[in-house]
């Protein structure tokens, strides 16, 4: 019981060290962030990197999941000869939650492993000491502009994800149901409302700290030499991923309130 009790303690200590550090790494990005002088370059080259290049397979991910959810609610929709409201239920659904939720998971994976990567690879070859040697911050020259891209381009990539689902939703709806394409736009914006739309690009918002910050302090953390850098990559794969859908839950209660 002890030695169970004290590897318990061991892992609840290490788990608030790590988001003691994550937290901090925020604040320092946030106070530096709106510091001058301000890095458009690098900014503009990130959002490059992190929104543009996400597109296609956000993009791909949302159709998908648009048509299949068509397909599945129309499926249960069938049983109470509800299926003229099929484009109600597939555009709130992506609007408030499947919308941010898949896109900050498919970007968390691709781009936190990514600045994870990045940055963990410049800490085992001692690059950051290098450039506090040089007089030039860590955090406002690697961590602020990636923070800046994610949190600009997460909520646009979440409203484009929204759309292509609704479209999806709409080719199920006409060659499956025989839905009038006139009629499925009608029913959604009659239903849908701007606080809908609100708390999902919110909840991307939020999302976009969750990512950024993650990536980036698991890559300054990284030791080991290459094979630390890959747990590193994986770890936050892993952790982007829980902490969406942990923060995605706490997010939806608030939205609710409101």
């Amino acid at each position: 019981m002890r030695e169970l009790a004290y590897l318990i303690l061991q892992h609840v200590r290490a788990a608030l060290i790590y988001v003691g550090g994550a937290t901090r790494l925020l604040f320092q990005a946030v106070y530096y962030g709106i510091r001058p002088p301000y890095q458009l370059g690098l900014i503009m080259k990130e959002i490059e990197h992190i929104g543009v290049r996400s597109l296609t397979v956000v993009s791909v991910v949302a159709i998908f999941t648009g048509m299949v959810l068509a397909l599945q609610t129309a499926y249960a929709l069938s049983r109470f000869g509800a299926k003229g409201f099929i484009g109600v239920v597939v555009a709130i659904s992506m609007v408030r939650e499947i919308g941010p939720v898949f896109t900050a998971i498919m970007v968390g994976g691709r781009v936190g492993s990514g600045i994870t990567a990045e940055i963990g690879s410049m800490k085992v070859t001692e690059q950051i000491d290098a450039i506090r040697v040089m007089g030039a911050n860590p955090v406002k020259k690697l961590v602020v502009p990636k923070l800046v891209a994610t949190v600009l381009a997460l909520p646009l990539l979440t409203i484009v994800a929204d759309i292509l689902g609704i479209l999806g939703g709409l080719i199920i709806s006409i060659m499956e149901l025989r839905i009038n394409t006139y009629y499925y736009f009608t029913t959604i914006l009659e239903n849908i409302s701007l606080q809908d739309v609100a708390s999902g690009v919110g909840k991307a918002f939020f999302f976009s700290f969750i990512i950024a910050i993650i990536g980036c302090y698991q890559g300054m953390i990284t030791r080991g030499g290459t094979e630390g850098v890959g747990r590193s990559t994986t770890t936050t794969v892993v952790l982007v991923c829980i902490m969406i859908l942990v923060a995605d839950f706490f997010l939806t209660k608030l939205f609710m309130l409101l």
